[in-house]
């Protein structure tokens, strides 16, 4: 899954950077290019959550990463914990999320963004979020007081040959900081697809924004569902596995049909819309290419 996600994000920033290049040469491009940085950081936001994931993982760190790097101790291990929490919950998905409702957004308005401010608005936005985590995972208010699931983001377990590990889990402080965020969300996310399905006439886009505003509502509350679900179970119960599978599932699904409707139909259809009204045809007197359309008419 993790993989087919990667693979998915690569097709999407190949297609961003075709369109990019070709809208350069064919002027009614320029105007369906306006969003490409916004999607460009909606596709990296996937990706590196997918290769955050990865690193997560307790035998990929023993398996992939002895061979060339030191072998992490405990303590490191425990500290890459809190670093996977902190990222995941309170950067990447965020940000994946508030990017993907700029999107929505901006695909109704005419305005043209070929600058950096989309990014630095979204990582505005994600920095109360960043805090929060910070705070609560590397400095838990309460620490003696209040139970062990609140707070800890990993345990140290003894496997069958004795060896010690350390396995990264949720605390409650961080699920119930996100949970917050996706009732928020969800509910900017719903007012925002509404607005953009009473505007738009097309009906194959309506038709995405239903998949997409149907798929953002059942991903999220189940997503919350897992996430209170973790502290009734250890890091090494097979249950907890499942439970853990389910959310990844659950959240790369999400992230894959974003990417799908709002960066590979877009550009899919601009590219076909393109090639079917307009063709290049060299103009000898003035030695560059003119846009002609099916008649043979000059298309300024």
């Amino acid at each position: 899954m993790i993989f087919s996600l990667i693979v998915l994000s690569i097709l999407c920033m190949s297609f961003i950077f075709h369109l990019f290049l070709k809208s350069r040469r064919l002027q009614h491009l320029q105007n369906f290019n306006s969003f490409w940085i916004v999607r460009l950081v909606l596709i990296t936001f996937a990706m590196v959550w997918a290769l955050n994931e990865v690193f997560r993982l307790s035998i990929f760190r023993r398996k992939y990463f002895s061979p060339f790097l030191p072998l992490l101790t405990l303590t490191q291990q425990s500290n890459l914990c809190k670093i996977h929490v902190v990222f995941s919950f309170g950067f990447l998905q965020p940000g994946f999320f508030i990017t993907l409702i700029f999107l929505v957004n901006m695909s109704i308005k005419k305005n043209n963004l070929h600058c950096i401010w989309p990014f630095a608005s979204i990582c505005a936005m994600c920095s109360p979020l960043v805090l929060l985590h910070t705070f609560f995972v590397f400095y838990p208010p309460l620490e003696n007081i209040v139970p062990k699931f609140m707070h800890i983001t990993s345990i140290l377990y003894s496997d069958l040959h004795g060896n010690k590990m350390v396995l990264c889990t949720y605390p409650l402080f961080s699920c119930i900081i996100f949970a917050g965020f996706a009732i928020a969300y969800a509910i900017a996310f719903l007012f925002s697809s509404w607005r953009v399905v009473a505007f738009v006439i097309n009906k194959s886009i309506r038709i995405r924004i239903n998949v997409l505003s149907f798929t953002v509502m059942i991903c999220l509350p189940v997503q919350i569902v897992c996430l209170g679900i973790f502290p009734l179970f250890l890091p090494q119960d097979p249950a907890y596995y499942l439970v853990r599978l389910v959310m990844f599932i659950d959240v790369a699904f999400c992230m894959a049909v974003g990417q799908i409707i709002l960066v590979l139909k877009p550009i899919a259809d601009a590219l076909a819309a393109g090639g079917e009204c307009c063709q290049w045809r060299p103009d000898i007197k003035l030695g560059r290419p003119q846009m002609l359309d099916d008649g043979g008419r000059q298309i300024n």
